[in-house]
C-alpha cells in the first residue's frame, strides 16, 4: 500500500475539511462561490480538455516551484 502524497502545507485532516465545506453547501451557494472565483484578480477560470489537466498542473508546478 502507498502513502498517500498531499500538495506542501495539506495533509488528510486540511483534505477532509475542504470536502467537509463542499459537500454540505447547497446549489445557490456553490453558484455564488463560483461566481466570486470567476471576480478574482490575478486568476483565469478556463475550460481545458481533460486530457490536458495533468500537463497544466506539471507547467504550473514548475512555474511557481521555479
Amino acid at each position: 500500500m502507498s502513502k498517500e502524497q498531499f500538495p506542501q502545507g495539506w495533509d488528510e485532516a486540511r483534505v477532509k475539511n475542504v470536502l467537509k465545506h463542499y459537500e454540505q453547501m447547497d446549489d445557490d451557494a456553490m453558484i455564488a462561490d463560483d461566481d466570486a472565483a470567476a471576480e478574482l484578480k490575478g486568476q483565469t477560470l478556463m475550460v481545458i480538455p481533460t486530457e490536458y489537466v495533468s500537463a497544466v498542473r506539471e507547467l504550473i508546478e514548475r512555474k511557481t516551484s521555479a
